[in-house]
Parts: structure tokens; sequence; C-alpha cells
């Protein structure tokens, strides 16, 4: 089970370097934790999709947002490693180095939680799981966790980790939100049983669930090419209406 505290909800740092530019994600996080945030989600990958980029420019504002704000004790952060080209993969080699990329960038000597991005069938499984545990013996990670694993590998890496008293899975980070419960039952209630905490993202399904796009309507976002799909769907615009009439009974 984790020890880390997520608080009620966990901020996305995907859109730094990308929709946000420096001076808006400095907005962004102050707000944040203003209000009473504390987990700050990023990855060594954000935002290399955009042109221009190369990957890393997420962690690298927040780790100027750190120093300039000198609160690293205030906030936790997260982090990534598996999908950025420039240190792709699972293997011992690459976490290792890659930590260290990340930690510089972020402009911090540790990460609260330390996420395998995505499986790696390419890499024994052994061997990834000693190189999170070596992480975590040397002060640089506090805990890591797994993103969008299958639950057949959840439970081999649990067998491992217990046979050979490595650190522990604590966290697990999947795709959930009303429009897609694809992690619910057998996926949740491994985690439950093996102690592991569910964190799921796009929960807000890039702000379709906002309601703020509608059919017909026109919003100017980069995102908004992403969520005409949705819309596309009646299933979805019906869940809309759903939502509507229950923000209207709470409001």
């Amino acid at each position: 089970m984790t020890q880390v505290d997520f608080g009620p909800f966990v901020l996305g740092g995907n859109t730094f370097g990308w929709t946000s530019d420096t001076e808006e994600s400095f907005a962004v996080l102050d707000a944040f934790v203003a209000a009473g945030g504390r987990m700050i989600d990023t990855a060594d990958v954000y935002s290399a999709w955009v042109p221009g980029n190369e990957g890393g420019e997420s962690e690298t504002i927040i780790g100027q947002w750190l120093a300039s704000r000198g609160n690293r004790d205030a906030v936790l952060i997260e982090t990534k490693v598996f999908q950025y080209a420039k240190r792709p993969g699972l293997s011992a080699q690459n976490i290792r180095v890659a930590i260290d990329d990340s930690l510089r960038r972020l402009n911090t000597d540790y990460v609260d939680v330390y996420y395998a991005h995505r499986d790696d069938p390419d890499v024994p499984q052994e061997e990834y799981l000693a190189a999170f545990d070596e992480l975590v013996r040397a002060g640089k990670v506090r805990e890591f966790g797994v993103s969008e694993f299958e639950p057949k590998r959840i439970e081999s890496a649990a067998a491992i980790i217990a046979e050979n008293s490595l650190t522990p899975i604590t966290v697990s980070q999947d795709h959930f939100s009303l429009l897609h419960r694809d992690p619910a039952g057998e996926k949740f209630a491994l985690l439950e049983k093996l102690g592991i905490v569910e964190v799921p993202f796009w929960v807000l399904e890039n702000g379709f669930l906002t309601g703020k796009y509608r059919p017909g309507a026109t919003v100017a976002s980069k995102r908004a090419e992403s969520v005409e799909q949705l819309l596309a769907d009646p299933a979805n615009v019906s869940l809309l209406a759903r939502l509507d009439a229950v923000a209207i009974e709470h409001r």
C-alpha cells in the first residue's frame, strides 16, 4: 500500500510545454498548490509529440517552477520512464540513466513515485523490477508504480517481488473514465487484492466530460479534433445529457 498521500486529485503536466507555455504553466501550478493540491504528474516523454519539441519539456518547466518557488517539500512529484525516444524501454541501464535525466530536469534529487510508463516485453521482469528497487534503495525514488499493465503481468511482477524481497508496486495508472471503464472488474479486483492503489488518468477525456464541447459548438483548443471524434458517437452525447441532469440536480 502506498505511503504517498495523493490528495483528492493529481495535476497532469502533459500540457506544460504544449498547450501551456512557461508563464501559463507556472500560473496553473501556483493555483493548484493554492487550492491545496499536492501531486504533480509528468513524464520524460512530455511533450515530444509537439513539432519543435524533443521531450522533457514538461519536467523542465516543473523544475523551473520548483526552483523559482522553493517549495519542493510542499509538493509531490511523479514521473515515468519507457516511452521517450531518447530513453526507450525498461532495461536496467536505461532506467538508471533516465531517472538521473528526469531528476536533473526537475531540479530535485528524488521523485515521490516513478512509473514504468508501459510494460516492456523485451526486458525480463526480474531486470526492471530489480532496477526500480535499486532506485528506491538509493533514495532517488520513494515508491514505484506501473501504467497500463495487463493484470497477468502485474500478478507475475508481484510474485517476483515477493520471491526476491524487492520494493513492491504501490500504484497503478490506467485510462479510466465514464466513457472508458475497461479496467473495472478483473484488474481493479487484482489491485485491491495486492494492495495497489489505482490512480486513473484521462478521467475527463481531454475535456469532453467538462461539458464545454457540444454538438455544433466550436471550441478553440488543440485537443478539439480528438474530442470531435467523441461527439460523433450518439452514446457519448447522451452521456453528456445525463451528466447535465446530475449537475443541475446538485447545483
